[in-house]
């Protein structure tokens, strides 16, 4: 049987979008092979269709679109979304036999830090993916952006999506866990294929952790623990600043396969880690003529600060960021184990640095052979909370 790649993730020397593809049953996302054909099977699920089974989608007799659909009754959008009520966990997929979600698609009200999003693959009893789902579709700080990434995507009013290639052998589960004291309302896709996996598929992961504030000559340690083969492919950072000044001269560190006091991979600053360079200013002249220097949000396929909360003077006076790094086509490949920290370093007089004790919250995604370590505790509804 023919089988396409999970793209660069899963593969060497491959892009997500721009390489020949061959690893998955012909199935890829590469335009230039969008006409092989393929056994694989094309499955959603949704509230229209909570199985995703063949056949099954629209049969709805009751939902939240009960009201506006009464006078049309089956098959016009009776189910279009679920309610999760405050404190209770819903399961928002469960797949049996193999396969790879391909993309995933939701808007949820409420606060996006109090919506914990967890994945679990095949028998396994842990999540592989835990982490706030504002902050797992890069908008940490609970206030809608524009993002345009291979990734990610976030577009208007707060639809989020998310392209990574997830496969699984035996099962998937998904699950939303709304742990507000009011209940929320959750639009959502699932798209997935059945197929057979090739035997070098990682799996998919992702790490939520937060430190406000840091502690004062302390780096923050994005992911630690890691261990197993596979790679790292990407960075999501919710950067609140809490003094004056340039905060991004930090340096990003990737401690692998028994690496000690020092890294393998060291980068020169955060800005340049994300691809940006000198403070991610540009000069801009106001409709009076002056010149004015300022942070110039920008996005692009795999990096992008997308979001500049830049306070308006009152009460909301914090400066607040949101970057992201994805290694797609320099995934960051490790045998036995991997630890990855930052930096957060500003200026002092004379031209020193000055370590910060900021607000950093974080979402790294990597792929890994199985089992994975035990995820740390996850902060409490209050160490959660965007203040």
């Amino acid at each position: 049987m023919r089988k396409i790649a999970l793209a660069a993730l899963l593969s060497a020397c491959t892009s997500i979008v721009a390489s020949a593809q061959q690893k998955f049953n012909g199935i890829d996302v590469n335009l230039g092979n969008l006409y092989r054909l393929s056994d694989a099977k094309s499955r959603s699920i949704s509230p229209e269709n909570f199985n995703g089974e063949k056949g099954k989608g629209g049969m709805a007799t009751t939902g939240t679109g009960s009201n506006a659909s009464r006078d049309l009754g089956q098959g016009w959008k009776v189910s279009p979304s679920v309610v999760i009520k405050a404190k209770t966990i819903y399961t928002v997929a469960e797949i049996d036999g193999s396969g790879s979600i391909q993309h995933i698609w939701m808007t949820p009200t409420g606060n996006w830090r109090y919506s914990i999003i967890r994945f679990y693959w095949d028998d396994e009893k842990t999540p592989s993916v835990e982490a706030p789902v504002g902050d797992f579709f890069c908008m940490g700080w609970g206030r809608y952006a524009p993002l345009q990434s291979l990734a990610v995507t976030v577009n208007p009013g707060s639809a989020f999506n998310c392209y990574w290639p997830m496969p699984f052998r035996k099962k998937c589960k998904i699950t939303m866990e709304n742990i507000a004291n009011e209940d929320m309302v959750l639009y959502y896709q699932v798209d997935y294929i059945q197929t057979q996996v090739p035997d070098d598929a990682a799996y998919f992961h992702a790490q939520f952790r937060r430190t406000n504030p840091l502690p004062y000559k302390t780096d923050y340690t994005l992911i630690d623990g890691i261990k197993g083969k596979g790679q790292y492919v990407g960075t999501y950072i919710a950067w609140g600043v809490h003094n004056n000044g340039w905060w991004g001269e930090g340096e990003i560190k990737f401690f692998m396969d028994d690496d000690t006091q020092y890294p393998t991979i060291c980068g020169t600053g955060t800005e340049d880690y994300f691809c940006g360079s000198y403070d991610f200013d540009t000069r801009k002249q106001n409709d009076a003529g002056v010149e004015k220097t300022e942070y110039t949000e920008f996005c692009s396929p795999y990096t992008g600060l997308a979001q500049v909360i830049r306070g308006d003077g009152h009460y909301d006076v914090s400066q607040r960021f949101g970057l992201y790094r994805w290694h797609i086509t320099d995934p960051i490949r490790f045998e036995k184990n991997l630890k990855v920290t930052i930096q957060a370093l500003g200026w002092r007089e004379g031209g020193r640095y000055l370590p910060l004790q900021d607000d950093i919250a974080s979402v790294v995604f990597w792929y890994q052979s199985e089992p994975h370590g035990i995820f740390p505790v996850l902060p409490s509804k209050d160490g959660l909370e965007v203040n």
